[in-house]
């Protein structure tokens, strides 16, 4: 139950009322009308802009537009009260029995209350795609997090979603990660080796090299690289893929489809960048010309040379851009577009990347070719994740020995623990700066987001357990309290703001969803758990607000309802954010 949509389409009933009436013109833009809650809670239960969009293409005045408008919603015996507030917003009181019907809505539909029906096709979301030359460090992890996070929020919100990871298997780095595993093979058996500069240093290529040893023993050894590279390669990447798997597992996330950008030139497909370049041609896309040079300081491998070249900046890119090398081969760009027009062909009408933040420069150009080679069929947001700076009580953390360059996701994973990860790295929007501090996040304290929300999930059940021994005789199982409770009996003020913030659930799942922003999931948690921390303390002072009262029946009852059910809100987002919601902390 979503009283934001409710109220928002009685606006619009009002607003159609007033057009046949004449006091206002026919065919206005209903579009920009909205209904949200009120910047100040004491203002009213909604609020809503219409006067104020409306006024202008109406040619009306904003304030007289909103006393007329809030006049036609005072009809309705659902609102009982409708002012009009600054220049023209519409504040909004509702009807208690409106909330009784959001916390019943909320007990009967349990982990499905909130749930949408977004409209729109396939979604498909690509994330992490770390380079597969070593282990993952933490800031891969905020965009594994994020990404799937977003992902579980579009699934929540009703859209059908594929979740991707693009495995970085065709470029130099892959060869460098080949021979550096090959010196830990002929280190594995027996040789003293030295990692000269270039090559990668960690420990966690030393397994690898040993089981080169166990598969092939000494055979490699007799073999000129062009014949042991690439078997070295493809195994080193199976292996490293099979670490980035597993600590994804470690940290709750999974992916429907790992992509081989190897297969973008071979494979059962066919080479599908020269299938891209030939499609693109056929639309008049592809052109040999010459680019202006670039701005500033000229990097060292720019040529002045005629090129060919995609006519990137007909579709909002700053300049146009390379498909081949001076050498005949393909761009980077060449690759992705290919990689973008697959997953197109594959039936997403939606794209999703989320990328580090060193990508911005990446952003324009790979929208204006989805665009281009999906005829604007398909569109491409992509998200950028900024630095996760690790501290541990305020001190940064130095690398791990492990990589022998960075802190790896997995000692972060050992050390606190998925949830609070999880939680933390969402904790903030993907495009600031993140400080994970490796002690606070183990906090059991307000202070800790993390521990704040599942506590308030707990105490949930704390509270249930505290309701069957006192009343043994009572039924406060969820569907007890739904045929039971009297919930006219809520009517303190810390009763209804958790109450609102229980019919909040439903449009900021919707927004958040939209906006492709999960952080806002955790920001309501989090205030959502504040709300119920601060009625069980005023309880402690107030014996007549404990939500426990043997003595008062009906009040207990209705109190348990509505803990019942803003415990199964906290369930639900904590779920989205793919964080435990745990019966009792430990």
């Amino acid at each position: 139950m979503n009283i934001f949509a409710l109220f928002e389409t009685r606006v619009r009933e009002a607003l159609e009322a007033l057009t046949r009436s004449g006091t206002l013109p026919a065919g206005l833009d209903l579009s920009r009308v909205l209904v949200e809650p009120p910047r100040d809670p004491s203002h009213g239960d909604l609020a809503t802009n219409a006067a104020l969009v409306l006024a202008k293409e109406a040619k009306q005045n904003p304030k007289a537009l909103g006393e007329a408008l809030a006049a036609e919603l005072r009809t309705d015996p659902r609102i009982v009260e409708a002012s009009v507030a600054g220049p023209g917003f519409i504040n909004l009181r509702l009807a208690p029995e409106i909330f009784h019907k959001v916390i019943r809505a909320a007990l009967s539909e349990g982990e499905n209350f909130g749930r949408g029906t977004m409209p729109g096709g396939k979604v498909n979301i690509e994330y992490v795609s770390a380079n597969p030359t070593g282990p993952m460090h933490v800031g891969h992890g905020r965009g594994a997090v994020f990404g799937d996070a977003l992902a579980n929020l579009l699934v929540a919100a009703g859209r059908d979603v594929t979740r991707e990871y693009y495995i970085n298997d065709a470029g130099a780095q892959v060869d460098v990660l080949a021979r550096s595993a090959y010196l830990r093979y002929r280190e594995a058996l027996g040789e003293t080796v030295t990692i000269p500069e270039g090559l990668y240093p960690g420990d966690y290529l030393k397994p690898v090299g040993e089981k080169l040893a166990e598969a092939h023993g000494r055979a490699l050894l007799d073999q000129p690289e062009a014949e042991w590279l690439p078997l070295v390669r493809r195994f080193a990447i199976d292996a490293m893929m099979d670490t980035i798997r597993e600590d994804l597992a470690a940290i709750g996330i999974r992916h429907d489809v790992f992509f081989s950008e190897a297969t973008l030139q071979g494979g059962e497909g066919g080479n599908k960048v020269a299938a891209l370049l030939e499609a693109l041609r056929e639309k008049g896309l592809v052109y040999e010309g010459r680019l202006p040079p670039p701005k500033g300081q000229l990097p060292e491998d720019w040529e002045d040379r005629e090129q060919t070249l995609f006519r990137s900046s007909q579709f909002g890119d700053d300049v146009d851009r390379p498909l081949l090398k001076s050498d005949g081969a393909y761009t980077y760009f060449a690759s992705d577009i290919a990689y973008h027009r697959d997953k197109w062909l594959r039936g997403a009408s939606e794209l999703i990347d989320v990328l580090g933040a060193d990508h911005g420069g990446y952003v324009k150009r790979m929208q204006a070719a989805v665009q281009a080679v999906s005829g604007g069929e398909a569109r491409l947001d992509v998200k950028l994740c900024q630095l996760v700076r690790l501290l541990r009580a305020g001190e940064p953390v130095k690398m791990s020995k492990r990589s022998g360059e960075f802190v790896t996701l997995r000692d972060v994973i050992d050390e606190v623990g998925r949830d609070a990860i999880r939680f933390m790295m969402l904790y903030r929007k993907n495009d600031a700066t993140l400080d994970f501090d490796l002690a606070k996040v183990v906090e059991q304290s307000k202070d800790n987001p993390v521990f704040y929300v599942q506590y308030g999930h707990a105490r949930r059940f704390s509270v249930l357990r505290q309701a069957r021994e006192a009343m043994p005789d009572e039924d406060v199982s969820r569907d007890g309290l739904l045929r039971g409770a009297d919930l006219s009996a809520l009517t303190d003020p810390g009763e209804i703001e958790m109450m609102r913030l229980i019919a909040q659930y439903p449009r900021v799942l919707e927004s958040a969803a939209s906006a492709h922003e999960p952080h806002r999931i955790a920001f309501y948690l989090y205030e959502t758990a504040s709300s119920l921390h601060s009625f069980w303390n005023k309880g402690k002072d107030l014996p007549q607000l404990r939500i426990v009262n043997p003595t008062d029946r009906k009040s207990t009852r209705a109190r348990l309802a509505l803990v019942e059910a803003l415990g199964g809100v906290l369930a639900s987002g904590l779920a989205v954010l793919g964080v435990s919601a745990p019966d009792e902390m430990r």
